[in-house]
């Protein structure tokens, strides 16, 4: 009942979803109007899973740990370009949760994917070197041989077809920095204005 999440959904992420209802004694925290949170606005950024002082608002977590066994590393989330500060919490080599760090750009809060999407770190299909199609099957390569088939198959391509049959493909999960090499390696190095980017969809 200290109420730390109902401010925090209201006054920092401004969603407006949980509330104190009820008087007295009879005094409980949920969602407006006494709905349950499924069937509610929340759009589970998990802010009040991490300002909870007593753990009444949890994650559905599956990882078990003690905050004394974990390691804290930290680190910039890599779902988008905004830059938010995260604290990875590390258990023997392995990232069992996501704490907001206080950075310039979040300032304590995340969004439901910096807070809770994870899972792909430990992954054991993440991949881990680039793939080459030879003989229609995908074969582990190095980077070296990657580069060279990508930029042979853009000259090949450019000299063929013409520059015009060229385009970029950006991903909001990269830096602004690198958004911009992205575009001028496109429009200065290779000669395309073909230039678009995921978030625009």
């Amino acid at each position: 009942m200290c109420g730390n999440c109902v401010r925090v959904c209201s006054e920092l992420q401004g969603n407006n979803i949980l509330g104190l209802i009820g008087r007295g004694f009879e005094t409980t925290v949920g969602a407006g109007f006494e709905t349950k949170i499924d069937y509610s606005a929340c759009v589970s950024c998990g802010n009040c899973v991490s300002v909870c002082p007593v753990g009444a608002i949890m994650p559905k977590s599956k990882e078990k740990f003690r905050r004394w066994e974990i390691e804290k590393v930290r680190t910039t989330c890599s779902y988008c370009g905004v830059g938010c500060q995260i604290d990875l919490l590390v258990k023997d080599d392995k990232v069992v949760g996501i704490d907001a760090a206080d950075g310039p750009s979040n300032e304590g809060l995340l969004c439901v994917k910096g807070k809770f999407g994870f899972d792909f770190i430990n992954h054991p299909d993440r991949l881990k070197k680039p793939l080459i199609r030879k003989k229609g099957e995908l074969v582990e390569s190095t980077w070296e041989e990657a580069y060279d088939l990508i930029a042979s198959k853009i000259k090949e391509t450019k000299k063929r077809h013409g520059v015009e049959t060229i385009a970029g493909f950006a991903s909001a999960r990269c830096s602004n920095e690198e958004n911009y090499l992205f575009q001028k390696l496109f429009r200065a190095g290779i000669g395309t204005n073909n230039v678009d980017h995921c978030a625009r969809l």
